[in-house]
C-alpha cells in the first residue's frame, strides 16, 4: 500500500500517510534507516498526546517563534526525516524567519546530501546551507559527522531550530551559548531536556502552526518580542507536557469503554 492508496475515511489515515512518507523518504535515500525507528518511537508519544496538538504545545511553540524572532542570525537544522515529513511547511518557515535551512545528518552521505537539497529545492527552497565543502568547519566537542557545520549557517548562528535531533548535537551547541529550538515529541529525552525551547509535538503539526504564529509576531518591536518571551519557561512547559501524558493515560486506564471506542 503507498500512501496514495490510503482511504482519506481511514481513521488512522494521517498517521499511515506519514508513515509512508517516511518509507518513501528511505528509498530516496533521504532518510537513513535509522530514521524509521525514531519515527516510529515519535509516533508512540504522538498517540499519547492523541494526535493534536494540545493547549501546552502551543504555548511552546509561540516561546519558539518569539526566540528565533529576538535572535540575531537564527538558522533551520535538516535532517532526513524532516525533509521526508514537512519538506514545504520547512521551506514555509525558513522563509516567515528568514532563517537559512542548512543540512546537517548523522549518517552524511553525498548521495543523501543531494536527495535531501532536491528535495526541499522542489519544495521552494531557494538556497541550502551545509554541503559546500569551502563553507564547512567543524565543532570539536562533536566526534561523528554532525560535527561538520556550515560557517554563514550554524557556525555563526546565535540560535538554531533543530528538529527531530539528538542529543549530544543540541549540548554541544548549548556548550557555545547557542540557543536551541527543537520538536521532539519525548518531552525526557537530553534533547528535550538541553534545549533552550522544547516542543512536544508532531512536526506535521508543529511547523505550520509556527509559520502561523510568526506571521502573528513579526511585527511586533524588540522588546515586545523580549516581553513576551520571558513569559515562558522551557521546564515548567516540559513539566506540563508529562502532566498531561500521565493524567491522559491515567484516564484512559479508567474509562470502562476504552476498547469500545477502538
Amino acid at each position: 500500500m503507498t500512501k496514495h492508496e490510503i482511504p482519506k475515511k481511514h481513521p488512522r489515515f494521517e498517521s499511515l500517510r506519514t508513515r509512508e512518507c517516511i518509507i518513501d523518504g528511505m528509498h530516496q535515500k533521504i532518510v537513513a534507516e535509522a530514521g524509521l525507528i525514531a519515527h516510529g518511537r515519535g509516533e508512540a508519544f504522538d498517540y499519547i498526546l492523541g494526535e493534536k496538538t494540545p493547549e501546552f504545545a502551543l504555548r511552546q511553540e509561540i516561546f519558539a517563534v518569539v526566540t528565533m524572532l529576538v535572535a540575531q542570525h537564527p538558522v533551520i537544522s535538516v535532517n532526513g526525516n524532516v525533509a521526508a515529513l514537512c519538506p514545504k511547511e520547512i521551506v514555509n518557515l525558513s522563509e516567515a524567519l528568514e532563517a537559512p535551512l542548512e543540512i546537517n545528518l548523522f549518517y552524511r552521505t553525498e548521495e543523501r546530501e543531494a536527495a535531501i537539497k532536491e528535495v526541499l529545492m522542489k519544495a521552494g527552497a531557494e538556497s541550502i546551507l551545509g554541503i559546500d565543502p569551502s563553507y564547512q568547519n567543524t565543532i570539536t566537542e562533536i566526534s561523528h559527522l554532525r560535527r561538520i557545520v556550515d560557517t554563514r549557517g550554524i557556525a555563526s548562528s546565535d540560535c538554531v531550530f533543530v528538529p527531530l535531533e539528538d542529543g549530544d548535537r543540541t549540548i554541544a551547541l548549548r556548550k557555545l551559548k547557542k540557543d536551541i529550538v527543537t520538536v521532539d515529541l519525548n518531552p525526557i529525552s537530553r534533547t528535550s531536556l538541553t534545549s533552550t525551547v522544547s516542543i512536544t509535538n508532531n512536526i506535521t503539526r508543529a511547523v505550520v502552526e509556527m509559520t502561523e504564529f510568526v506571521n502573528e509576531f513579526k511585527d511586533y518591536s524588540r522588546s515586545k518580542l523580549l516581553e513576551e518571551k520571558n513569559r515562558y519557561n522551557n521546564k515548567d512547559l516540559l513539566q506540563e507536557a508529562l502532566q498531561f501524558m500521565s493524567s491522559r493515560l491515567l484516564k484512559l486506564a479508567n474509562e470502562g469503554n476504552i476498547f469500545e471506542n477502538l
